[in-house]
């Protein structure tokens, strides 16, 4: 019997360049479906966005394939419409991510308009109401706009806008690089239990390790576009095989023994 693919996001040897340059993907391999999670973590350059922009459809690979739903990423506009609706990101920078010009109910909305969601006004209103009570921020937020809130409070509100059209995944890029570490708890907090009340899967690209493991069950480690280990989250954080892996576990600072 075929194995069940519904709602998995999968690069299968994907690799990839632009134009001119140096390939930033070598055969790269990683999959999540609805109440999965999976860290990719690696240094600056490791390609790391490069795979998450393949995943969300923004670029295309040199070789190998995205699937969804276990059949190729359709690129044509009415695919990615559907796709969209199933795969959401969230990306690193709160201050960027939302239209100053516009309130925050209108920001939550507008992937309800944008993927051509069945419902009215009403409804869409509705649905901002439940979504910020779902991010723990007042009802009159949705008539607001990004510049009255704290950075913590504007990824809640971008954490919201992904969860609108009830995606099955989510691509997390950095999503509280940007953060104080005050706040930065709270935040994957609140992606936790929205995950797992949602069975949402997450894709988490990071380069924190603290933060894959308190998110993601599984990891897997980039280094110079290649996948060099891959497995459960406590095993490569207490035993990892790899030197690179092992490079990147050194290099997280430590509180003396007291």
């Amino acid at each position: 019997m075929a194995a069940d693919t519904r709602g998995v996001l999968e690069a299968a040897d994907v690799s990839f360049q632009y134009r001119r340059d140096r390939p930033v993907l070598h055969g790269v391999s990683v999959a999540v479906g609805p109440g999965q999670s999976l860290g990719l973590v690696g240094e600056s350059g490791a390609g790391k966005t490069s795979l998450l922009r393949l995943l969300l459809g923004l670029d295309a690979p040199t070789s190998g394939r995205v699937l969804f739903d276990g059949a190729p990423l359709d690129r044509g506009s009415r695919g990615l419409r559907a796709f969209r609706r199933a795969v959401q990101p969230v990306y690193q920078d709160p201050f960027s991510s939302l239209d100053p010009r516009r309130t925050v109910g209108d920001a939550i909305a507008e992937p309800l308009r944008s993927l051509g969601l069945p419902g009215g006004r009403g409804e869409r209103a509705q649905r901002v109401a439940e979504l910020l009570r779902d991010v723990d921020l007042p009802a009159d937020a949705a008539s607001r706009y990004p510049e009255a809130f704290s950075g913590g409070q504007r990824q809640r509100i971008a954490i919201a806008r992904a969860l609108a059209p009830r995606p099955r995944i989510i691509l997390a890029d950095e999503p509280v690089s940007a953060l104080d570490t005050s706040v930065r708890m709270h935040v994957i907090e609140l992606f936790l239990r929205l995950a797992h009340e949602n069975g949402i899967g997450i894709l988490l690209v990071s380069h924190d390790l603290t933060i894959v493991s308190a998110l993601c069950r599984r990891m897997a480690v980039l280094e110079a576009g290649r996948i060099v280990e891959e497995g459960e989250t406590a095993d490569l954080l207490t035993a990892p095989q790899h030197p690179y892996t092992q490079r990147l576990l050194s290099a997280v600072p430590r509180l003396p023994a007291a």
